[in-house]
């Protein structure tokens, strides 16, 4: 029997006197692709922020089985791609230096102060090594040496996705990652994400907007509006009756057109 990577149970936000979020419980077996749909204004960034404690809430949240807030090292499994990325587009930093940042330095203990150096410049290497396979495994190789600040939306987001890559994850949260990524981008970003995820075994929690894209590369759909409508595969949780329920009579759902 797989347990959960993650259970909701009763989480419940305020924002001020306003309910954001009620009585939300659900949980994500390993391996899935789970996306949460919902209206503007239904709490689905809300809830990613209080999945990651971010953000004050009641209930629990429970992720490789203990409470967020007791998660302690087990943290670096756990990866995060906001839906905007706020940066100083002139701070001097490359694709590079970026990625490397989310690298799990290996720390060696009892080792003889003689090879500090060899020790320094072995890490060194290991680290360059795993930035340049993150960067080739998510098309972004190319864009080694550029500025961060020049990088478009689509180039940006497969920049986050090495940064989350080189160090080992078992939950990657995607709050709109293809916010600012036209259809062919977000096509493409959605079978690079379906790729890494059987190679890597991720789990993976995402928010989006569009039901076309969800209904064909997602395993499960939660459908929110302030609580949870329904929870399921996308042909059940995205059906008229549903859909109708989560978004009300003005919804129209929208198809591509490839």
């Amino acid at each position: 029997m797989n347990l959960p990577i993650l259970k909701v149970e009763g989480l419940t936000v305020y924002q001020g006197s306003y309910l954001a979020l009620r009585d939300v419980s659900f949980e994500l077996l390993p391996g899935t692709d789970t996306a949460i749909v919902g209206p503007n204004g239904a709490g689905k960034s809300t809830l990613v922020k209080a999945i990651l404690d971010l953000i004050p809430h009641n209930g629990k949240v429970e992720i490789l089985g203990r409470r967020i807030q007791n998660l302690g090292h087990l943290r670096h499994l756990l990866g995060y791609m906001p839906q905007n990325f706020i940066f100083d587009r002139s701070f001097p930093i490359s694709v590079s230096e970026l990625v490397g940042l989310g690298w799990e330095k290996i720390t060696h203990k009892n080792q003889p102060r003689g090879d500090l150096w060899k020790n320094l410049w072995r890490k060194d290497r290991e680290k360059s090594i795993a930035v340049e396979q993150a960067l080739v495994r998510c098309d972004a190789y190319h864009l080694r040496n550029q500025a961060i600040g020049t990088l478009s939306g689509g180039q940006l987001k497969r920049v986050l996705l090495a940064y989350c890559l080189i160090t080992p994850r078992k939950l990657l949260v995607l709050d709109e990652a293809f916010a600012g990524v036209d259809m062919q981008g977000a096509a493409d970003f959605y079978l690079l994400l379906n790729e890494l995820k059987q190679q890597e075994g991720w789990t993976i929690l995402q928010v989006s907007h569009d039901i076309d894209m969800v209904s064909r590369h997602c395993d499960r759909v939660l459908c929110l509006n302030q609580t949870v409508v329904c929870t399921g595969k996308p042909e059940i949780a995205l059906s008229p009756q549903n859909l109708l329920a989560t978004y009300g009579p003005g919804f129209s759902r929208y198809q591509h057109q490839h």
